[in-house]
């Protein structure tokens, strides 16, 4: 009987108040079932590691243990490193940065047993409305970000970890969310193939693991109107016939939007197979999902010989990773390397960096404090760790202190389910009537930015601006460390 439930990879959370425990239940479940692998969302390093090793140990086959690292274990894992995002790095034309944020991020990965990793972001910076790509892309040229692709995938995979090219065949003109809604892509197939898929085509030459499909429609490369994810025309005959792909092809997660439009889970989950996924990420329901591919496999809606070749794929795949093992683990330096890594890119997009001199009146403006998981807390923390006096005002900044220098930070990134691109009316408003209102008073003021350098724009009444490209703890703390060189 053929194993259904190997093509399907679930999702861990981790609870900051539980740790794994409260996801136990589902995952024993899924490995009594005997699923291909998993996908984990946050946790502590020494957690990880604890988990990682019981999965191996209870599975009856080798597992694929993945994880979104675009920006660096520490974006997923308390105690790894974190680095800024790939725009960030490319931004700084050093190519040697992009191999050893690579090689950093697989080597803190293995040594916590995790050997897959979605990334990096083979899309293109094409659309500057676009809510979902943007500073995750390396670029919007195709030869900087083909060459960028090529060389992250041999540094991450020469570290034993799986690299993974996304969004395929490119997310980077859409206009919309595909976390909660279908975009849909209206450029020629000229202009896919010639410009949108110059990434893939690297990323397939340097031989990537993996490529994790678009939930977006391209009618110019599929009339029907179906997202790649569900789309024989793009996964078969493009993907595999035409650019020769023989590696592992992943859907994005079934719990978006743009895949479910008009069926539920199971009926994507069959559909992205029929397609030509090999395996299928973050199903919510398994034993729906596998009592309908059953079904799909009886009423021979695919066949059999397809699903074993992704059997064997993910086979081939999860046996040539690396096992955990403290071999080549990241050094001091690595380590010290990824913190001025984060520093380097910080930079002015606006005016100059005022010298400060006593104490600092800071006023935080968060413009998706609803869709954030980060605190706002570690730039502040950082600050005053380093000797500055930080005093935190609201809006009136009252009550006044003479001459005291005013630090402005927003908060704005591209997150999932934000649905819009750049700062909301009140956000613009807020920053403006701070920056003017301490200017009248002969207060040096800056502004940092917590997001994409370009939208620094639409901050017109605002003279100095320093852009920090988004506002995870990495950014927050690389930012403090480069004030405090910079103005302190």
């Amino acid at each position: 009987m053929i194993a259904y439930a190997q093509l399907l990879i679930p999702t861990i959370w981790w609870d900051e108040k539980t740790g794994f425990a409260g996801a136990k239940p589902r995952t024993d479940a899924a490995l009594a079932l005997g699923v291909g692998g998993f996908i984990l969302r946050g946790g502590e390093r020494e957690a990880v590691r604890a988990l990682t090793k019981e999965l191996r140990q209870r599975s009856r086959i080798p597992l694929l243990i993945a994880a979104d690292m675009e920006r660096g274990a520490g974006e997923q894992f308390l105690g790894a490193t974190g680095l800024p995002p790939l725009g960030a790095i490319a931004s700084l034309g050093d190519i040697d940065a992009i191999r050893r944020a690579a090689r950093l991020t697989a080597r803190e990965a293995r040594t916590m047993g995790v050997n897959w990793d979605f990334a990096p972001v083979c899309d293109l910076d094409l659309e500057t409305n676009n809510p979902i790509v943007g500073t995750r892309a390396f670029s919007a040229d195709p030869v900087r970000a083909s060459e960028c692709a090529a060389e992250w995938i041999a540094a991450c995979q020469s570290e034993g970890v799986l690299a993974c090219a996304k969004h395929f065949p490119g997310h980077g003109r859409t206009e919309a969310d595909s976390h909660c809604t279908l975009p849909v892509v209206r450029a020629s197939s000229e202009a896919l193939t010639d410009i949108d898929l110059a990434p893939f085509r690297a990323a397939i030459a340097t031989g990537v693991a993996s490529l994790m499909t678009a939930h977006v429609a391209y009618p110019a490369l599929d009339s029907t109107g179906q997202p790649a994810t569900l789309s024989r025309e793009i996964l078969h005959w493009l993907l595999r016939q035409r650019l020769k792909f023989d590696g592992l092809v992943i859907s994005d997660a079934m719990t978006m939007a743009g895949v479910r439009e008009g069926r539920d889970e199971a009926a994507a989950v069959v559909e992205a197979i029929r397609a030509g996924c090999d395996l299928v990420l973050d199903p919510v329901d398994l034993p729906s999902a596998i009592a309908a591919l059953e079904t799909a496999a009886k009423d021979r809606r695919f066949d059999d010989e397809k699903v074993h070749q992704s059997l064997r794929r993910r086979l081939k795949w999860a046996q040539w990773a690396s096992p955990p093992n403290e071999y080549r683990r990241p050094s001091a330096t690595d380590l010290q390397w990824g913190d001025k890594l984060a520093e380097r890119v910080v930079h002015v997009v606006r005016g100059s960096t005022p010298r400060f001199t006593g104490p600092l009146d800071l006023l935080v403006i968060d413009d998706d404090h609803a869709e954030s998981r980060s605190t706002r807390d570690y730039f502040a923390a950082s600050l005053r760790s380093a000797g500055a006096q930080v005093r935190s005002v609201d809006d009136d900044m009252a009550p006044p202190l003479g001459a005291n220098a005013l630090l402005v930070t927003v908060f704005g990134d591209l997150t999932a389910g934000r649905g819009r691109v750049g700062y909301a009316p009140e956000t613009l408003a807020r920053v403006a009537a701070a920056c003017t209102k301490a200017t009248a008073k002969g207060r040096p003021t800056l502004v940092i930015q917590f997001g994409p350098p370009r939208w620094a724009s639409a901050l017109t009444d605002t003279p100095n601006i320093v852009s920090a490209w988004c506002g995870d703890r990495t950014m927050q703390t690389a930012a403090a460390r480069w004030l405090k060189r910079a103005a302190l």
